[in-house]
């Protein structure tokens, strides 16, 4: 079995910046990603809020040079998918499909992904007007109209944030009243945001691209379609930790336990980005993420030499 200094689970922003500063560090590095680089930000076609692109960076490229980064210094990448962890055992244990190995320490950089509508055309309209991160890609919908679909206070703010950039806004909710904080209603009143109670999103119409949504309403079953440029699904997010459960500390909507340290709960597992409990989920905040675990890992194998 081999043996490494950091291995670090998962290669998206958090993943690859915590293993180029360990690799720069001269710490022996893998990283175990199950499909590609960039993990959900290589499926944003365009990435106009992470420093040094004034005119944006596709999502996927960035994730590639990352990894080419971190590579450039010594870490390794391997692609397969990670089936166990034992997280308690000196050194720890990855399991994966392209065999076993032995970290002194491990950073889980495993992201959280948006759940989904669930409709037909849904997956082929990702990034053609389906979109599930408004400040990542509510530029794009300028003085445009979109909808978005949620109660609760992420799709709410959301939506105000949508209103200051599009021409009209749309909040569709399945029920008479909003799961949002309550001085919320008056903010979407004020940013006039229109709000359609007791309606479902049931098929998504295209051309080349989304053009609009079909409604339905849950009371009556009345249908009806609403124009739209673009279609933002708020309806949480589902954090990718069930490996982790039972090891570590996890909070009541299973994000992995940790601070701005990036230390979980077990001593020499770090958590980055989207997979740990944090107020702000975006590229910079994982990359961020990832310098912290990779500073605090040194540390920790400095101490337990």
């Amino acid at each position: 079995m081999k043996s490494y200094d950091v291995i670090v689970v998962g290669g998206g922003p958090g993943g690859y910046t915590a293993a180029l500063y360990t690799a720069r560090s001269g710490l022996s590095t893998l990283v175990l990603e199950k499909l590609s680089a960039g993990g959900q930000m290589a499926t944003t076609s365009t990435i106009d809020n992470y420093p040094g692109f004034p005119d944006g960076v596709d999502g996927f490229d960035l994730g590639q040079q990352m990894e080419q980064q971190a590579q450039k210094y010594g870490a390794e990448t391997i692609y397969g998918e990670v089936t166990g962890m034992d997280l308690h055992t000196e050194p720890k244990i990855i399991h994966s499909s392209e065999g076993d190995f032995a970290g002194r320490t491990v950073i889980l950089a495993t992201g959280a992904y948006p759940r989904e509508l669930g409709i037909s055309g849904e997956q082929e309209l990702r990034g053609k007007g389906v979109a599930y991160c408004a400040t990542c890609d509510g530029m794009m919908f300028r003085g445009k109209t979109v909808v978005v679909n949620g109660g609760g206070n992420t799709a709410v703010e959301d939506a105000l944030y949508l209103s200051r950039l599009c021409a009209k806004v749309y909040l569709v909710h399945r029920r008479d009243q909003l799961r949002a904080s309550a001085v919320y209603r008056k903010a979407l009143d004020e940013q006039g945001v229109e709000i359609v109670w007791n309606s479902r999103v049931t098929a998504l119409r295209k051309e080349n691209r989304l053009t609009g949504v079909e409604l339905e309403n849950v009371k009556t079953g009345e249908k009806r379609e609403l124009a739209s440029d673009g279609i933002f699904v708020a309806i949480g997010r589902v954090p990718d930790t069930a490996m982790a459960a039972g090891q570590l500390e996890l909070d009541q909507a299973g994000y992995i336990v940790a601070d701005e340290t990036c230390r979980t709960s077990v001593p020499g597992v770090f958590a980055v980005g989207d997979v740990r409990t944090k107020a702000v989920r975006q590229v910079v905040t994982a990359a961020a993420d990832g310098a912290n675990a990779a500073h605090f890992a040194e540390e920790y194998l400095m101490d337990h030499v």
